[in-house]
Formats: C-alpha cells, structure tokens, sequence
C-alpha cells in the first residue's frame, strides 16, 4: 500500500509520461507592472514592477520575470507606499474608511471626533475598517463640538479621557486638543496641560490644532514634546508661526529641531491660505507630513481627496518625491502602528498606491476661496490592500 508521498510521486510521473496538464502556483498573488516607483525610503524614483507575494512586498525590479495570478497595468502612472493620512474624521461613520481606500489611503488616524463621551462609536468604526484605522481622543470628553468644546473647561476630564484611552488601546495612538479662540477661548493653555497629562504617563503624543488661539505660540509650544504633532500649521495670524512681518517664529524651529511634527491637514476654513504658506515655505519651512482634515462630505469640498492635497504642493514647488515623503514615510513615522509601512521595502505589508500625475490646467483653492491654478495634478488611479486590489472609485 502506498502511502502520500509515494501516491504523488507516482501521479506527478504518469502525468509527465502521458502530457497530463499540471497545476502550478504562479511565482506571484499581483504584480504591479510598469510604473514610475517612488518610494522616498529607498531613495528610489524609476520605472519598476513591483510584486506582491501573501500580502507582502516580494519584489521591486525592472522586467520583473515570473507568473502573477493578477496584474495592474502601472505604465505611464506612479507607484508608491498606500497613503497615511494623520489627521481625518472617518470615524464618524462606516462610510468613511471604504471612501479613503478608494482615495488610495491605506492607513488613518481619525483626529478627535470622539472624546470620553463618544470615542467608543469612533473605535467601533475604525476596528471594522478595510485598512488600518485608529483614533485620537479629544481632550473635551464631549469631541468636537460646535461653538467649541473647551470653551467650558470643565470638559477637559483628565480622568475620563484616561479611561476611554485605557479602554480603547487598540485604536487609540493619542490625544487631540483643538486650541482655537472659537474653540478653547482662553482655556488653551490649560487644556493642552491636562492633554498631556494624560497623553505623558502613557507614552502617547498629543496633536494641538492651531489657528487664531487667544495665546501666543510661543506659550504653547513649549508645553509640546517630542513626537507631538501640530496640525493646520499654517494657519494664519492671530498667533500662527509668523510673526507681524512675516518672519518664521525662533519658537516654531526650535519646536522641530526638539522633535515636534509639523502637519500640514487642509480642512475648510481658516486653517491655511496661500500668502502664509509662501511665506513659511521661502524661509524653508515645509510640513513633516500631509494630512487633510477629511470627512465623507469633503470631495465637494476644497480638500477632495488626499491626493489633490500632495497636487497643490507640487504647484507651490515641492519636489515630487518630498510630497511623496509627506504623504508615506515621513507619516508613518508619527504613530507606531504604521512603522512598518509607507514603504515598498521587500517583505513590507503591500499596501500600495498608484496615482496618474495629469497635465493641464488645474484650479486649486484655500481655506479662503482664494484660487490659484496649476499645471499638474495627481489623481488616484487604483489601490492595493494587503496584496489585494480595492474596487475603484466610481
């Protein structure tokens, strides 16, 4: 009697000696055929296959040899790590992480739409996510609020925000505290301190929104440590990160060179306009990361999507593989959870986007309804989610 090896020995020769067909497993689950790889952790800008193996980057090469179970044409089209976007309110509602994932967004940090009172709805929708989902809770145990949630101080629960960190560590990766004069009043000062301690203990950063707050930057940006993050950074004045004559605050770079991040997070009104970007940016001050600010409505709006927002960089005159950086590796490097991705380094998690950088003529527009117009844009071509393509955007 023979036993299985034995039994498929003898098979595999019959089938050999009468010309039966063989099955075969191919070298590759997708290959992504032809594309222009950028990808800044590899330093690496030219056209490439990129192959994907159980769900992880297998190969980055030219003429790449070997069978795929499936193949994205990439040629004429750009090839880089899924797009982490650090500050989104996909939260809110199941729709909102499919609808990045068609924007080729593979990872999200939902930032302070739940605080004590809600973040549990917030987690909920994040673990049930396609891509990587995770949260920051507001400080105000109420969220964000509007006619603002810290114009009551009392809001600012340093035991209650504990709690719903500590009963949602799996999605949790911070604290937000939105510091605006129509939000905190003259309470920013106090609730960034008691964001902190309860961020602090448990090794978490906090994430300041700015804009207009009623104190001085250089009050809060000492409170700030390393691996905090400051979004809307170019919010204009009051109290942004220029001075009266438009001079980059000593503060706001000494702030970076201690390790706080510096997130740019579009949204829709009073986070940035073109005059103080321009400024900031002659005097060499480019964000650490992008981010949008997005939520289900925002495609109607003047953020769109995450790669519109990389398309106004590259009219204001970043290099592409620096907007590309913003987008993938530098952001992953801002929460633990996403360490291992925003590259296409083999045995990376394959989370990839391909994006079609357009010709034309392009309008893009600020917090402010100012209008500028550029000659290219990116748009989201297909993405791919652990090994897997996602259904494209209708």
């Amino acid at each position: 009697m023979m036993n299985r090896r034995q039994l498929l020995a003898t098979s595999a020769a019959v089938a050999a000696c009468t010309g039966m067909p063989r099955a075969f497993a191919a070298a590759y689950d997708l290959v992504i055929k032809g594309g222009r790889v950028i990808d800044p952790s590899l330093g690496l800008d030219a056209v490439r296959d990129v192959a994907i193996a159980k769900g992880r980057i297998a190969a980055v090469e030219a003429n790449l040899a070997g069978d795929a179970a499936d193949t994205i044409d990439a040629r004429g089209k750009i090839v880089t790590a899924g797009l982490i976007d650090i500050h989104v309110h996909a939260g809110r509602s199941k729709e909102g992480p499919p609808m990045l994932l068609q924007d080729g967004v593979t990872g999200w940090v939902d930032a302070g739409s739940g605080g004590a009172d809600n973040i549990d709805q917030v987690a909920v929708i994040a673990r049930g996510a396609p891509q990587i989902g995770r949260a920051l809770v507001n400080i105000a145990r109420t969220g964000v609020m509007p006619g603002g949630e810290l114009m009551d101080i009392n809001a600012a629960n340093v035991d209650l925000a504990r709690g719903a960190v500590l009963r949602n560590r799996d999605v949790v990766v911070g604290i937000k505290a939105r510091l605006s004069n129509n939000v905190a009043g003259t309470n920013d000062l106090e609730a960034l301190r008691r964001a902190q301690a309860v961020a602090e203990p448990l090794g978490l950063p906090v994430m300041i929104h700015i804009g207009q707050s009623y104190s001085p930057l250089r009050a809060i940006l000492p409170l700030l440590k390393r691996g905090d993050i400051v979004t809307h950074m170019y919010a204009p004045a009051p109290n942004g990160i220029l001075d009266e004559q438009g001079r980059l605050l000593p503060d706001v770079t000494a702030a970076r060179r201690r390790g706080v991040l510096f997130d740019f997070a579009n949204g829709v009104a009073d986070h940035f306009n073109w005059d103080s970007i321009e400024r900031a940016t002659r005097q060499g001050f480019w964000p650490d990361t992008f981010s949008t600010d997005w939520n289900t409505a925002s495609r109607t709006t003047g953020v769109v999507d995450f790669p519109n927002i990389m398309s106004k960089f590259l009219m204001l005159g970043m290099p592409l593989m620096q907007a590309v950086a913003c987008a993938t590796v530098n952001a992953s490097r801002a929460f633990p959870v996403f360490r291992n991705r925003g590259t296409l380094r083999i045995g990376a998690p394959a989370d990839v986007a391909v994006l079609e950088l357009r010709e034309g003529t392009f309008e893009f527009v600020d917090n402010f309804e100012n209008k500028r117009t550029g000659r290219q844009r990116l748009f989201p071509s297909a993405t791919v989610l652990a090994g897997k393509r996602v259904a494209a955007r209708a």
